[in-house]
């Protein structure tokens, strides 16, 4: 097991809870087939389960729902 130092950005993301295709539809108001159409198409970016159904980072999410936001991450520059 590698450690990782507090604050990285893959630290962040693992820490991070996902978002199943249902929890996304309800969030954006589609159905589950338009977010598994989506992710098929490459136009939303989707991690896998060990059993292969799609999951999502919440601030992916977030980020879909409130695009003019800008993350502590983006002030950083």
């Amino acid at each position: 097991m590698t450690a990782r130092t507090p604050g990285s950005s893959s630290l962040a993301h693992e820490a991070e809870p996902l978002v199943t295709v249902k929890e996304v539809a309800a969030l954006l108001h589609v159905s589950t087939e338009t977010v598994l159409t989506w992710v098929r198409t490459g136009r939303l970016a989707a991690i896998r389960t060990p059993g292969g159904h799609p999951r999502f980072h919440a601030s992916q999410i977030r980020a879909l729902l409130h695009p003019g936001e800008h993350t502590a991450e983006e002030g950083q520059e």
